[in-house]
């Protein structure tokens, strides 16, 4: 099953000739969710609704795309797809879907970005089985390793991971795209810049050129048969960027974009600790496999220490 939680599918659309694409998370109806957004440089879609401060509970897919802010359209064609399945809040006059989104900054000189046909193609492929991981969906275009320029990155990607336990189950997706270095479970580097050793890196100096200030971001979905409240859930989401922190260095700077949906199925009583703890296991480890599943494209080579055995 999809994330390892029942009723859950998910689909990917990746561009044909260029690096870019996204990935769409489609929950069984009546799931609720949330949000938690650490980066400095977001960009998000129905993140008040499903912020701690939202009234919104419900919510029918989480979008996740390249194309910087024009990949947000994705979400357009979710909200069709939703609208033609009969998927939505019920508003008596209409279902009404509500679709959480983030995105990454993928943008390449001549690249056409995901729109909303391309959130639709990601929902017509959507299937209750693992996704794959590394350079598809929203992880195509995804680099990691920029702080110490943009020429010395390396390949990141769209990665998955479940952790199990107190009888519950979390599952986490995750677009691995941040300024930093991605670590493995020893705190060494994974996958991170290429340049010398003696080459100055951010924070201790600033970005250097050409650097976009907003070309970065890790993004994700998580998913739990764990029952929560709307507050619950978001504390739980918000607790859950620790994992980021744990597989990024560093992680959650001014210059990331970092957000996590999470969305509850409501199957199994659950507390916000639990979920909390497995979801940044999962987080970690989804990370963590995006960069070992990634294949290099033009001026990001994979990274060789992540694709050596462990």
């Amino acid at each position: 099953m999809a994330l390892g939680v029942d009723g859950v599918r998910v689909g990917t659309w990746t561009d044909p000739r260029h690096p870019t694409g996204c990935t769409v998370v489609l929950p069984p109806q009546g799931s609720l969710g949330a949000v938690s957004v650490r980066g400095g440089a977001p960009g998000t879609r129905e993140a008040a609704a499903l912020g701690p401060n939202g009234n919104v509970t419900e919510c029918h897919a989480v979008v996740l795309s390249g194309g910087s802010a024009f990949g947000l359209a994705t979400a357009d064609g979710v909200v069709a797809w939703c609208d033609a399945h009969g998927i939505g809040y019920d508003k008596v006059v209409a279902r009404v879907p509500i679709v959480g989104a983030a995105i990454v900054f993928d943008l390449r000189a001549g690249v056409p970005r995901p729109g909303r046909d391309a959130g639709w193609a990601a929902c017509e492929a959507a299937i209750e089985a693992d996704p794959p991981m590394g350079s598809v969906g929203v992880g195509a275009g995804c680099t990691v390793g920029k702080t110490a320029g943009l020429q010395y990155r390396v390949k990141g990607g769209q990665g998955w991971a479940v952790a199990r336990g107190g009888g519950i189950t979390v599952g986490a997706l995750l677009a691995v795209n941040p300024l930093g270095d991605v670590l493995d479970e020893r705190g060494e580097v994974l996958a991170g810049s290429r340049a010398p050793a003696d080459v100055p890196r951010f924070p201790f100096v600033a970005l250097p050129r050409p650097a976009p200030a907003e070309a970065n971001t890790v993004i994700g979905c998580l998913v739990t048969d764990g029952g929560l409240g709307k507050h619950e859930a978001a504390r739980a989401a918000d607790l859950a960027n620790s994992g980021i922190a744990r597989a990024v260095s560093p992680a959650h700077t001014t210059f990331d974009g970092d957000a996590l949906f999470l969305l509850c199925t409501q199957r199994r009583p659950a507390s916000v600790d639990l979920v909390a703890h497995l979801g940044a296991q999962a987080v970690a480890a989804a990370i963590r496999a995006a960069v070992r599943s990634a294949k290099g494209i033009d001026g990001a080579p994979a990274d060789p220490r992540a694709q050596s055995p462990t």
